[in-house]
């Protein structure tokens, strides 16, 4: 009787055991989203959002925002708003006549109002390489920059005459080549979607709360582009760019995630709201 007692005591212990391990595996770790704005820009010719004469005659507001993400195993930042030579009284027509562009305020105070400052940063992503997603990049030289290899080479790559001057002092790189879970857990995974440029990406966060967040980068710069899967004239490749799209709305299905288009001042209203939440 007393080895029966025994050996009922001792599966109760293992069982309890694997019951533990199993809460343990199932707790997601606290990660936090916050949202700033990197700029204001006004597209004046907004039909080089097209391939066509679609938008021809249009303007259009979108906003420019980047991502800070609090982890456990340390900080991301996503994307870099405009040049900090943008924080001035008016808005700056660049010389092209497409964009009215101005940024609000410089990153240093930006990051102070949610209370973080430049070298709290382990890790520092973009979308992708534009002046409008690279703006403050040379201040995160001290994160580990998580760039596409393809997408690194484009813009400073050893072979290259002319290098991106906006991305030179990130010196700290891990090159990626397709999808990366940033903190091995799931909860921040950033996704390849070629097209835009040649190494565009878009990013999935898990809050924990009802859907997870998935930010479009310039994959879609406003809804009508998300639903008529439209590709702007200077897009690196159109056909890419379709497939990225197809590809990213059968994951945001999987995931039943809210999708965030970047540019979108609706959609950064509609993120704010949910993040109040």
């Amino acid at each position: 009787m007393k080895k029966i007692i025994l050996l009922f005591l001792g599966l109760a212990i293992v069982s309890c055991k694997k019951s533990e391990k199993k809460v343990e595996e199932t707790v997601k770790p606290t990660v936090k989203l916050f949202q700033l704005v990197g700029g204001s820009i006004l597209v004046k010719k907004l039909e080089v959002f097209s391939q066509d004469t679609t938008y021809t005659g249009q303007s259009k507001q979108f906003t420019d925002a980047y991502y800070v993400i609090s982890h456990p195993k340390g900080n991301l930042m996503w994307d870099a708003g405009l040049p900090e030579q943008l924080v001035m009284p008016e808005p700056y027509d660049e010389p092209s006549g497409v964009y009215r562009i101005q940024r609000p305020d410089s990153l240093v105070n930006q990051l102070k109002s949610i209370g973080f400052k430049i070298n709290d940063f382990k890790y520092f992503a973009m979308s992708h390489s534009h002046f409008d997603h690279s703006g403050h990049a040379n201040l995160m030289k001290d994160a580990t920059w998580l760039v596409q290899e393809n997408e690194y080479n484009a813009n400073v790559g050893d072979t290259l005459k002319t290098k991106n001057a906006a991305l030179t002092a990130l010196t700290n790189v891990k090159k990626l080549n397709g999808d990366y879970d940033v903190f091995g857990d799931g909860t921040v995974v950033i996704k390849y979607t070629p097209g835009h440029t040649i190494g565009h990406q878009s990013l999935y966060v898990d809050l924990g709360l009802e859907k997870p967040i998935l930010l479009t980068g310039d994959l879609y710069h406003f809804q009508e582009n998300r639903t008529s899967k439209g590709v702007p004239s200077f897009n690196y490749d159109a056909a890419q760019t379709i497939e990225s799209m197809n590809k990213f709305e059968a994951f945001a299905k999987e995931k039943n995630a809210e999708v965030i288009i970047q540019h979108s001042p609706i959609d950064y209203k509609r993120l704010e709201n949910i993040l109040k939440k």
